[in-house]
């Protein structure tokens, strides 16, 4: 039986390698820092195993946590030169392949389906071969590999190092940003076991006037803007405006149609996505990557576009969802 486990062991073993040629690295004068914040996270993948199975305690994971926090958040980590192939090698290689290129990466999605969907009712000796329960994220680990091999045998490359080295060059182009989605997910569930859903609904109902339709609507839309904004994930945002506001408030004392207000709800949450640094997979990443000379270049641009959705949102459900 292939375990989850051993998907994370290799993703693990992976952020590791990394963060050692990150050390070696000497055209990175943060070089230190970025190994280190990079090979936290990859001893997290792997003494976490242990931490399931209560094998071992907590604690460091938390206190790797905050040591890399501190890594990020005060400049210690950066960027160096990766020994890969050339921007010609790079090149003359698109030019060869054109659209073939798209195949490693449509492998992934392919593979893993088939992982999901038929792999999963195999057995061997009686035993599944995917761990039960497991089977999505081992598919996706599955077709990853299988993925890597697709593209080494269609470029013709030999040297495990190249993929390695590409690898590296895009964590430490994304930097910590690439963990925020997680991050702000965990902070979504701390939200919601905490209470503060609830503090909000408290203190919204005592401010609202009591049969105000339009300004409750209003509230719920902005509110899942403004939490978005702050969260940088609209998942998060939506069960403590909805514990708040829209199931007590617009559905539960106006009768509002549970499926309209709960999507447009999402939807004004999803216009707040567009404008928050927070969510930097959508709005940070993307201008690194593309070395944009404003790093915000992509939130001025999506501003007047969020504005607009989240009025049409607020005016949709003020008139359709009642």
């Amino acid at each position: 039986m292939i375990k989850a486990e051993w998907f994370y062991w290799l993703v693990g073993l992976s952020f590791l390698v990394m963060a050692a040629r990150m050390v070696t690295d000497r055209s990175n004068p943060k070089r230190l820092g970025t190994g280190a914040f990079w090979g936290l996270i990859g001893a997290g993948f792997i003494y976490s195993s242990w931490v399931v199975t209560k094998q071992a305690p907590a604690e460091p994971l938390g206190v790797a946590v905050l040591v890399m926090a501190v890594l990020a958040g005060f400049g210690f980590t950066g960027r160096g030169t990766p020994r890969t192939t050339t921007p010609e090698e790079r090149t003359a290689s698109a030019a060869r392949l054109g659209n073939k290129l798209f195949v490693p990466a449509l492998t992934i999605p392919f593979v893993a389906m088939a992982c999901a969907i038929g792999v999963k009712h195999l057995s061997f000796g009686g035993e599944p071969v995917l761990q039960e329960g497991s089977e999505t994220i081992l598919g996706l680990g599955i077709a990853a590999v299988v993925a890597l091999a697709v593209g080494m045998v269609m470029l013709r490359e030999k040297r495990i190092s190249v993929p390695v080295e590409s690898g590296r060059s895009m964590l430490e182009t994304m930097g910590w940003a690439m963990l925020l989605p997680q991050m702000l997910a965990t902070l979504g569930a701390i939200f919601q076991v905490s209470g503060v859903g609830d503090q909000v609904g408290k203190l919204t109902t005592s401010i609202l006037p009591k049969d105000s339709l339009y300004i409750a609507v209003v509230v719920y839309c902005v509110g899942m803007f403004v939490f978005t904004m702050i969260m940088g994930n609209a998942f998060a945002a939506f069960p403590v405006m909805t514990a708040a506001v829209g199931w007590p408030v617009l559905i539960g004392h106006f009768d509002g149609n549970p499926a309209a207000v709960l999507a447009l709800g999402m939807l004004a949450g999803f216009s707040g996505t567009l404008v928050t640094p927070m969510a930097a997979n959508f709005n940070i990443v993307p201008a690194a990557l593309l070395e944009l000379k404003d790093q915000y270049g992509p939130i001025k641009a999506q501003l007047p576009t969020a504005g607009m959705l989240l009025g049409c949102n607020i005016l949709i459900m003020a008139l359709f969802a009642f």
